[in-house]
């Protein structure tokens, strides 16, 4: 069986980095993928599933697992942990699934540094106009978070060059077929094709 695929997928928010994840997974159902859930120490909040949204643990529990190097990468934001199982990853990826990692630049770069084999893609919106039209009809925020999103949405785009691959999500339907043509490629991939065909490889050799 080959390795699964560690894909760190990055965007400034309301690129649609979480939208295109969701419709790959949806209308791929025969692909062997998951959504890597982070742990946190925060509250759950109405409507959150613990190992759906998030593993919640205690703050003594966090610390303990730090301790042991569980973690890809952790961060305290606002005084909570949040941080990435290293176990949980690459157990799934030795079963052979694809994990998507949605991560801002800074994380990726830490997680890049121990899994130098993970492929990055950095998802982009074709303009500044589309991205604060995406942010403002969505209504989810105020118009002062608006504004700050906007703002941090230059510097984050400012390390696309940081990727293996960066897709504009303009077209829905078209982003999604270049996301699932980065992970057909990377399923072809000589050494993956000999881990799955290898039995195939043998009998072909033979004399």
């Amino acid at each position: 069986m080959s390795k699964g695929t560690l894909y760190i997928v990055s965007a400034p928010s309301g690129a649609g980095k979480s939208s295109l994840i969701a419709a790959l997974l949806e209308r791929n159902p025969t692909y062997a993928m998951k959504v890597s859930v982070s742990h946190t120490t925060r509250d759950m909040r109405p409507g959150e599933q613990d190992g759906k949204h998030y593993h919640f643990v205690d703050k003594a529990h966090f610390e303990t697992l730090i301790a042991k190097g569980e973690f890809l990468e952790y961060a305290e934001v606002f005084g909570n942990y949040y941080g990435t199982s290293r176990v949980w990853i690459e157990d799934n990826l030795n079963q052979g699934v694809d994990i998507f990692l949605d991560i801002d630049w800074q994380g990726a770069r830490q997680i890049r540094q121990q899994m130098p084999q993970a492929q990055s893609l950095f998802i982009l919106p074709p303009s500044r106009e589309e991205l604060q039209r995406r942010l403002t009809t969505r209504g989810q925020d105020s118009q002062d978070i608006i504004s700050a999103r906007m703002s941090k949405a230059q510097a984050e785009i400012s390390h696309y060059d940081e990727y293996d691959y960066v897709i504009v999500n303009d077209d829905f339907d078209l982003a999604i077929m270049d996301f699932k043509a980065i992970l057909r490629a990377e399923r072809l991939k000589q050494d993956k094709q000999a881990a799955k065909y290898g039995a195939m490889f043998a009998a072909l050799l033979a004399d």
